[in-house]
C-alpha cells in the first residue's frame, strides 16, 4: 500500500483557500445577494447588471473550492480503508484531487493585472552573429511548440530572416486564457553556448538573444493612438523566391511618432491584414509604456534590453556537457533538446511561485 503525505496535502490546500480568500468572498456574495434581493435595485439596469455577474464571479470561485477540499475529503474517505482491494479506488482518487490542486494553485499564482491576457512574444538575435540568429530561430521553433502543446492560438506575425541562417527577429500572438500570465517568466536574455556549425574550426561559440513579453492588448480606450502620430509605411516583403516571391507591397512598417516605437508585420497575406497586426502590437507596447508611467522603465513588461553578455536569465548548454539552466530560480535540466521542443512548464512554475513568495514578502 503506497503512503500519502496527508499533512503535506491538507497545506497545499489551505494555501490555496487563503489565496483565495474565500472567508472574503462568502461574505461578499452574502452581501451582494441581500442587495439584489431588495427590488429597488432592478431599477437601475447597469448596477444590477454588474452585480449579479460579480456574484456569479465570486460563486465559481467558492464552487472551485468546494470541488477541491470535496476531492480531498473523497481521498480521506478511501484511505481509511485496509486492503489490496481498495488500491485502485485510493489511486484514482489521489489522481483526480492532485490534477485538481495543481491547476488551482497555478491559478492562484496567476493573479496579475494582465497574467488572464493573450500575449505578443517578441524575439531579436543579439550578440553572437550567425549563431545568434540560428539561437534566435530555436527559440521560435521552442515557443510555437509551447503554445500548441498547451492548446493556444499560435500565430506568426512577422518574421525577418538572418543573414546567412536563422532570424534576425519574429513576432508571435498566443491567443488563450494566461498565456501572458505563463509566458511573461520567458523576457529577458537567453543564452547558448555550443560547438557552432558555422565555424570551421568547430571552436565553442557564445550567442545571445532578446526575448521580450507584452499582453496583447487589442483595444485600450486608454492608449488614444492619433493619426498625425503614427507614420505608415509599405514594402515588399522578402519570400523564398521563384513563384513564391511575393510581387506586391504588402508589408506594413508603423512608427509611433511621440515614442519613436517602430513596429512591422509582415506574415500575412494582405496588407490590410498586416496593417492590422501592426496595430495590435503597436497598442501592446504603448500600453506597456503607459502602465509604467516612465518612458525609461520597462522592467515589467520588457525586462532586459541589452542581448549581451551577463544580462541572461537563463542558459542553454549544448557543450561540453548538455544542461539548460534558469539563473532566476536555478531550476535546471539535462535534457537541453526536449527543453527546445517546447517543454518549459516547470521553468514557469518555479517563476511564478518565486514571483508569488517576493510578492508575499514585500506585503
Amino acid at each position: 500500500m503506497i503512503e500519502y503525505d496527508i499533512n503535506s496535502l491538507n497545506e497545499r490546500i489551505l494555501k490555496i483557500r487563503d489565496c483565495l480568500d474565500l472567508d472574503n468572498k462568502i461574505k461578499k456574495l452574502e452581501n451582494i445577494r441581500n442587495e439584489l434581493s431588495n427590488p429597488e435595485i432592478w431599477q437601475d439596469v447597469q448596477k444590477s447588471s454588474n452585480l449579479t455577474q460579480l456574484a456569479d464571479s465570486l460563486q465559481k470561485s467558492i464552487d472551485e473550492w468546494n470541488n477541491l477540499n470535496s476531492s480531498f475529503e473523497d481521498f480521506l474517505f478511501w484511505t481509511e480503508f485496509q486492503g489490496e482491494d481498495v488500491e485502485n479506488e485510493i489511486t484514482e482518487s489521489y489522481k483526480n484531487l492532485i490534477k485538481i490542486l495543481e491547476e488551482m494553485e497555478i491559478r492562484a499564482l496567476l493573479s496579475g493585472k494582465y497574467d488572464s491576457y493573450n500575449a505578443m512574444l517578441s524575439i531579436s538575435a543579439g550578440a553572437g552573429g550567425v549563431d545568434a540568429q540560428d539561437f534566435a530561430e530555436m527559440l521560435l521553433r521552442m515557443y510555437i511548440r509551447w503554445g500548441e502543446k498547451n492548446k493556444y492560438s499560435v500565430e506568426l506575425v512577422d518574421q525577418s530572416p538572418g543573414d546567412e541562417a536563422g532570424i534576425r527577429s519574429a513576432t508571435i500572438f498566443f491567443k488563450g486564457k494566461y498565456s501572458y500570465g505563463f509566458l511573461k517568466s520567458e523576457q529577458g536574455v537567453h543564452r547558448l553556448i555550443r560547438l557552432s556549425p558555422f565555424d570551421f574550426n568547430n571552436r565553442r561559440h557564445t550567442s545571445f538573444v532578446l526575448v521580450e513579453v507584452t499582453p496583447l492588448i487589442e483595444n485600450v480606450k486608454e492608449v488614444n493612438v492619433k493619426n498625425e502620430d503614427i507614420k505608415i509605411e509599405t514594402f515588399r516583403a522578402s519570400g523564398a523566391g521563384g513563384q513564391h516571391v511575393n510581387k506586391t507591397d504588402s508589408a506594413v512598417r508603423i512608427t509611433h511618432l511621440p515614442t519613436g516605437i517602430v513596429v512591422t508585420c509582415r506574415n500575412e497575406r494582405s496588407q490590410f491584414q498586416n496593417k492590422e497586426a501592426a496595430m495590435k502590437i503597436l497598442i501592446s507596447r504603448l500600453n506597456s509604456l503607459y502602465e509604467e508611467k516612465q518612458k525609461d522603465k520597462m522592467n515589467e513588461f520588457k525586462g532586459e534590453t541589452d542581448a549581451s553578455w551577463g544580462k541572461q536569465i537563463r542558459t542553454y548548454v549544448m557543450h561540453p556537457y548538455t544542461m539548460v539552466k534558469d539563473h532566476r530560480t536555478n531550476v535546471e535540466f539535462g535534457d537541453v533538446y526536449g527543453v527546445l521542443d517546447g517543454n518549459i512548464d516547470e521553468f514557469q512554475k518555479a517563476f511564478l511561485l518565486k514571483e508569488s513568495k517576493e510578492k508575499n514578502q514585500g506585503d
